[in-house]
């Protein structure tokens, strides 16, 4: 006696999930490459926080905040550091000593630094995969190597 089964062969399950893991590896490459350039654009945007921020520094202070006193520099914990506690000013904390804002967040995943380019600057943020990117005094973003 035939019996008539009314289930899925094991053939059609394994073309079912061989086809979701294909949607599945598209669509994080896909969304890999969304997350990659919104890190480039907050970075963008925490350097464009930072020239204003030097506009202000100008002002009280006689001079521009700088990382380093060379024409460029290395990006570093430290000169990210150095950035938000003198151009982002937020108290001190419990031993003292003064802290800054946290805009140069590890999950924006770029450190930045300040340069002295003749009487003004150049903020320079490095990310993974050797991505730098460059804004001078005058507004100019380079981003070429992103």
């Amino acid at each position: 006696m035939a019996t008539k089964s009314s289930g899925f062969t094991l053939i059609e399950l394994l073309v079912v999930v061989a086809i979701v893991g294909i949607l599945a590896s598209v669509g994080i490459v896909a969304y890999q490459g969304y997350v990659g350039s919104a890190k480039i654009s907050s970075a963008k945007s925490v350097m464009q926080q930072i020239a204003l921020m030097q506009t202000e520094y100008l002002s009280s202070m006689g001079g521009y905040h700088v990382t380093h006193a060379a024409a460029t520099c290395n990006p570093t914990e430290a000169s990210s550091d150095s950035i938000e506690k003198e151009l982002f000013p937020a108290g001190e904390d419990a031993a003292g000593d003064p802290k800054g804002e946290n805009v140069i967040t590890a999950e924006g995943g770029f450190l930045m630094c300040i340069a002295t380019v003749g009487n003004g600057f150049e903020i320079v943020a490095e990310g993974a995969g050797d991505c730098t990117l460059r804004l001078t005094q005058s507004g100019i973003l380079n981003d070429d190597d992103c």
